[in-house]
């Protein structure tokens, strides 16, 4: 295309300071249109009519706690004149916003019976006064826009992630983490059509009623009623032997307990199914083997082998609730009292089942990461099927890499509400040092346990001059997905086979404790090399080079000398203010572990000022995990500076970092990290306690004297107020 035929940018807009998950285009006013993102914002953004190309914000609303994921916009009716916009987000919650006002008019509250039970993924309007909800927790919803929940629909057996309406108002198509599209009509699911794909992310209706619909696969594929439109009777069967070569997990379909002993052979294909993409099970030998009924066709298509399904395990299966499970472990939550119940199969996501447990139990969700790993590592050696695709839920994360999340040897655990199933970084681990047992939620590290706490009779907490890393990884997902942006690099970034080689050979000697190996120079160039990739697709490397400067032999080569100084300014330059979140995160995690040999602590303590004020600025960043990395890089800093009555300056800094960062901060185990790096920072240092006193560091942090969960801020809290007494 050329000319006035083709797209060309008309404008770019800063419109939040998170990325964008969501849009729609408003009926009014007029070629306006909606964005939402994780910044827990809805904006409306307007033509400027006096610039043509330019967009103004009219409109700023807000109402999520946690980041907004889709937006549908209901047209005008004469109630509301200018439309309704509701929006749906991570905090369970569907917002509806009138025009009017920044805050809700409405808040469909996640309750059961009356709202969403997990994170809102799509919405799709009926009519003036209806619109669609669907969620991780596998239903679909009606609403009146008065906020009343009018009808629920079940059928999907996992996260639902997108819906459309047809254009009769009342008929709706529906895709999910179960591999299916569902039609629904008058109320009932009418037709499933499974796709051989891990993840169905979207679909939409065309003007003709065809269906199109995208997947984990990067396939669109389009389904018709129209006969004069039906795929060639050569394209139908590819498609077919497509479906029937997938592998089932039946823990993530409708398959229901499975017993290989006790399923019929093939003979039992010979009798009709009574309802359209109704599933039945053969044994076929040793296998399992899942087909689907086809009204259309009138016989049982394959859609797929199943896992899961060897008698062998029967044998050892333990029982819990009237069900048969691999394992059934007891997680102690308080101490002295009765331990929860974890029922697991190899076959499971481990970060859906820990995700779930929480939920289940209503534990805070920032355990995931302790929980999931605590899966893995008492279930290790009993593996069953293929390792879950790397394109999975970039909500919950399960089966991808999330930086500072996973699963695997070491296991990085991603926000249960951002992502496993790709990598995204988010969570990661700590060899943590301040202990009261157990393992940190954030790093998996036995660092500080908000459980089970003794009274303060004892400073279990500062000073605190170990160091906290963050060590955790699933090597198999980083370099999975390091392979997968490398095909996307532009051709003179792209990395050879034996600069892959490199990377992996490094990853694996850094994260093997028990190797007897050294990093190369080669590797070790390679690594820094790559590090300085496009900043969209840099965040794997950056993850390995974040494991890397642990390794002795990483730390001195990368860490002194004038190198030591371009890897400063380097990380320096991710965490600018225009750096994307999870570059600005990863950063600050390698500048954390940096600390763990001589050569990393001489570079950051001759850099300090420049490192801590540029840490410093992220405390504006919504986002947890940033916070809790820089809680830790002043928290590091702190324990290096403990016992130096001389350093006043270097305290100084530390405690006004700590203290702004306190105003804006949130998230409790940052929180917590904050009151470590101060305890430490002024125990045993009477200029230090003055200085803190000058700054009302008393008076700021005295709220959190009272917080009880965890127990660990409060405790922290009162033993910091002591120290400055």
């Amino acid at each position: 295309m050329s000319g006035s035929n083709s797209y060309r940018l008309r404008c770019s807009l800063a419109a939040h300071e998170m990325d964008v998950r969501g849009l729609a285009a408003a009926a009014y006013p007029d070629g306006a249109f909606v964005s939402v993102s994780r910044d827990r914002t809805a904006r409306v953004w307007v033509p400027n009519p006096s610039e043509n190309q330019v967009f103004t914000e009219m409109h700023c609303m807000n109402g999520h706690s946690d980041f907004v994921s889709c937006v549908c916009i209901i047209d005008p009716n004469e109630t509301y004149p200018r439309g309704l916009i509701a929006t749906g987000g991570h905090d369970n919650n569907i917002c509806v916003f009138s025009l009017d006002r920044p805050d809700p008019l409405f808040t469909l509250k996640g309750h059961k019976n009356t709202g969403h039970e997990d994170c809102v993924r799509g919405l799709a309007v009926i009519n003036e006064v209806e619109f669609l909800s669907c969620s991780n927790d596998a239903s679909i919803r009606r609403w009146m826009v008065t906020g009343e929940c009018v009808q629920v629909y079940y059928s999907h057996t996992n996260y639902i992630y997108s819906l459309a309406v047809f254009p009769n108002g009342q008929d709706f198509i529906s895709t999910g983490e179960d591999r299916t599209l569902r039609v629904w009509r008058k109320g009932e699911c009418s037709q499933t059509i499974r796709l051989p794909a891990q993840s169905v992310w979207c679909c939409c209706i065309l003007p003709d009623g065809d269906i199109a619909v995208g997947a984990s696969d990067g396939v669109i594929r389009v389904f018709t009623e129209s006969e004069e439109r039906v795929a060639s009777a050569q394209d139908l069967q590819a498609f077919e032997d497509e479906l029937s070569k997938a592998i089932i997990d039946p823990k993530t379909g409708d398959l229901g307990d499975i017993k290989i002993e006790d399923l019929p052979g093939r003979e039992h294909l010979n009798e009709p199914g009574n309802r359209d993409g109704q599933t039945r099970l053969i044994k076929e030998g040793s296998n399992v083997e899942a087909y689907q009924w086809s009204v259309s066709d009138g016989r049982w298509v394959k859609i797929g082998d199943v896992v899961g399904g060897s008698s062998q395990q029967n044998s050892k299966r333990v029982m819990y609730e009237g069900k048969e499970y691999d394992f059934v472990f007891s997680i102690d939550v308080n101490e002295g009292g009765p331990g929860l119940k974890l029922p697991y199969n190899v076959t499971d996501d481990p970060w859906l089942t820990a995700h779930n447990f929480l939920q289940k139990n209503e534990l805070s969700p920032m355990f995931l990461d302790q929980v999931a790993n605590f899966i893995i590592e008492n279930s290790k050696g009993h593996t069953l099927g293929p390792a879950p695709a790397t394109s999975t839920d970039p909500f919950t994360g399960a089966g991808r890499y999330i930086p500072g999340s996973g699963s695997g040897d070491q296991g990085f655990a991603a926000d249960p509400f951002t992502g496993a199933g790709r990598y995204i970084p988010e969570s990661g681990g700590s060899t943590g040092t301040v202990s009261s047992g157990g393992a940190d939620p954030f790093t998996g590290g036995s660092a500080y346990s908000s459980s089970s706490l003794p009274k303060a009779t004892t400073n279990i907490f500062f000073p605190s001059t170990d160091g906290v890393m963050f060590e955790q990884a699933n090597s198999t997902q980083i370099l999975g997905k390091l392979r997968e942006l490398n095909n996307t690099a532009p051709a003179d970034r792209k990395l050879s086979d034996a600069a892959l080689d490199c990377l992996q050979k490094l990853l694996l000697v850094v994260t093997d404790l028990k190797s007897q190996e050294q990093p190369t120079a080669e590797q070790i160039n390679v690594l820094w090399r790559t590090s300085h990739w496009p900043e969209d697709i840099v965040f794997p490397v950056l993850d390995i080079l974040r494991l890397a400067v642990r390794h002795p032999e990483v730390n001195a080569q990368l860490c002194g000398g004038t190198e030591g100084a371009s890897l400063c300014n380097h990380l320096l330059g991710l965490m600018s203010p225009e750096s994307r979140p999870a570059n600005q995160m990863l950063a600050l995690r390698i500048l954390c572990n940096c600390f763990s040999g001589s050569h990393g602590r001489a570079l950051l303590l001759g850099h300090r000022d420049t490192v801590l004020s540029r840490a410093g600025d992220l405390r504006v960043v919504s986002n947890k995990n940033i916070h809790v990395a820089l809680a830790t890089l002043v928290l590091n800093y702190a324990g290096r500076l403990y016992g130096q009555p001389t350093e006043i300056e270097a305290k100084a800094q530390c405690l006004s970092v700590a203290s702004t960062a306190l105003e804006v901060v949130h998230d409790k185990e940052a929180v917590f990290r904050l009151l470590v790096a101060l305890g430490t920072t002024v125990a045993g240092d009477s200029t230090a306690k003055d200085l803190a006193r000058s700054l009302g560091v008393n008076s700021q942090i005295s709220k959190y004297a009272r917080v009880s969960d965890p127990a660990k801020v409060g405790e922290c809290c009162r033993l910091v107020l002591d120290e400055l007494q």
